[in-house]
């Protein structure tokens, strides 16, 4: 029996369900919940997140959540627009977001289409934990109009029209522009590795 209690907060309009099953295809109960107490008492936190950032910060700030999310020792997983929360903020709205990563969220160029969206190929930049097993060339599914660039955080990057950031890291704090709960055998391995932190 798993003594890990996974907690994921809600943001903006995240695919609940499909993280919900990615995580008990790996045996591993999630929690939904916007509570500042029960995101403090996880041993693993997740932060998804479809849409924008503007509202999506300032959900934080009404739930209570953005301090109790800075504060985290225990490892903290984003997901696409929730990496991007782990920021300092985006060009897609005025504000500041979590800024525990250095960056600013910027549009992608329209190339080859924008949004990008379908399946992309990820390059390591760094070794990493959360990478562990994951080999250069590896695809994933990426649903995202901004990005980060590349940086001192960037873990793994990919590109559309430009290079940008897709797996981010500092310290307990990472991120992943693409959805793992959508991305097959290898987001499996990425979830997995998260779980193993």
């Amino acid at each position: 029996m798993s003594t890990r209690r996974v907690v994921a907060v809600p943001v903006g309009g995240a695919n609940f369900g499909s993280v919900r099953r990615a995580f008990e295809r790996l045996g591993q109960a999630i929690e939904f919940s916007s509570d500042p107490a029960v995101v403090r008492a996880a041993t693993h936190v997740v932060l998804p997140g479809v849409g924008a950032a503007a509202p999506a910060i300032a959900a934080l700030h009404a739930r209570g959540l953005v301090d109790v999310l800075r504060r985290l020792e225990q490892p903290l997983l984003g997901i696409c627009l929730g990496m991007q929360l782990l920021f300092e903020g985006s060009e897609e709205g005025e504000g500041e977001a979590l800024g525990l990563l250095e960056g600013r969220a910027r549009r992608l160029p329209p190339a080859p289409t924008w949004p990008h969206m379908g399946w992309n190929t990820l390059r390591r930049s760094v070794d990493s934990p959360l990478l562990a097993g994951i080999d250069d060339g590896e695809w994933f599914y990426f649903v995202h109009g901004y990005a980060l660039p590349v940086g001192n955080d960037t873990l793994a990057q990919c590109e559309s029209g430009i290079a940008f950031t897709a797996v981010a890291g500092r310290g307990n704090v990472f991120g992943c522009q693409f959805h793992p709960e959508k991305s097959a055998a290898a987001g499996r391995r990425l979830l997995a590795n998260f779980l193993d932190l």
